[in-house]
């Protein structure tokens, strides 16, 4: 099962090309800082403006460096099946534990729609796959009648909810009876979430402050909730800051000031304003994480 601080990986890169010596690097601090997962190429990694060789090559390099020490669940999701399919097969070779699939954002499917679309990809692929609803983005929402009529298919093992709703869990899990993963998309709820019968968190502020964000899981698991509570009081700024604008401008400016990447965006994510970039500063350095 996937559990804990499950990373939404950055890409980082070297002017507009993909900077590799700088991914292995990230993959080794996350693991080194307590990171329980990588998640590399979903939004925060920039999918959406990388090409398909790109997407393929930063699976490939993730899950070498990855070398079987943490797990690594690909983001493969695209609103074309036949796509989705592609991206699968190359974090199936690359070797890859899983898959994250989003729901199909444009075509705006309906709940029918939505199951054949994770089942064409559950029965063209071999590896687990991760559901992926965030309504926001993909403007359709798996509500959980059709998530749990995705998870009776036995590759469909776990769902990164971004919905906001903090219901979600409980409604699902009276749906859902099998071993299932159940993974909050959103820092700001993570802890709550958990609460609710969830197991993690795939998360944008473990990419600037990694050990504190699997400390933040590792005490929800161990259901020390007093404890978690007061970390989340401390983390929130920065959660909130992290979005001030487009992700992931934020986070790798964040990063840049760590030293570990370049905050360089492909468009149409643009520079931070000077006033984002001080407030940035101002919660790290408060989190004494610089």
């Amino acid at each position: 099962m996937f559990r804990g601080s499950l990373v939404a990986l950055l890409t980082p890169f070297d002017g507009d090309r993909l900077d590799e010596a700088s991914l292995r690097r990230l993959v080794d601090w996350h693991i080194d800082e307590g990171t329980h997962g990588l998640v590399p190429v979903g939004t925060t990694g920039e999918s959406p403006t990388l090409t398909h060789d790109e997407h393929c090559r930063v699976i490939e390099i993730v899950a070498e460096q990855a070398a079987g020490r943490v797990p690594v669940i690909a983001g493969a999701g695209s609103n074309n099946p036949v796509e989705a399919i592609e991206y699968s097969v190359c974090a199936q070779e690359a070797g890859a534990n899983a898959t994250l699939h989003v729901a199909g954002y444009y075509n705006r499917p309906n709940q029918d729609g939505l199951y054949a679309h994770f089942k064409m990809l559950h029965d063209a692929t071999e590896l687990p796959i991760i559901v992926y609803n965030i309504p926001p983005r993909a403007v359709v929402d798996i509500k959980p009648e059709t998530l749990a009529r995705m998870a009776e298919l036995p590759r469909i093992v776990g769902v990164k909810d971004a919905t906001g709703d903090l219901n979600r869990p409980w409604a699902e899990r009276q749906l859902i009876k099998k071993p299932f993963a159940w993974l909050s998309g959103e820092d700001g709820t993570a802890v709550s979430y958990n609460v609710g019968g969830g197991q993690g968190c795939i998360s944008v502020t473990a990419n600037v402050a990694p050990r504190l964000c699997a400390q933040l899981q590792d005490l929800t698991l161990a259901g020390k909730w007093e404890e978690a509570r007061a970390l989340q009081d401390k983390l929130m700024p920065l959660h909130q800051v992290l979005f001030a604008e487009p992700n992931p401008a934020c986070p790798k400016y964040a990063l840049s000031l760590l030293g570990m990447a370049s905050e360089h965006c492909r468009i149409p994510v643009v520079p931070l304003q000077q006033d984002t970039k001080a407030r940035i500063r101002r919660v790290m350095e408060e989190l004494e994480l610089i």
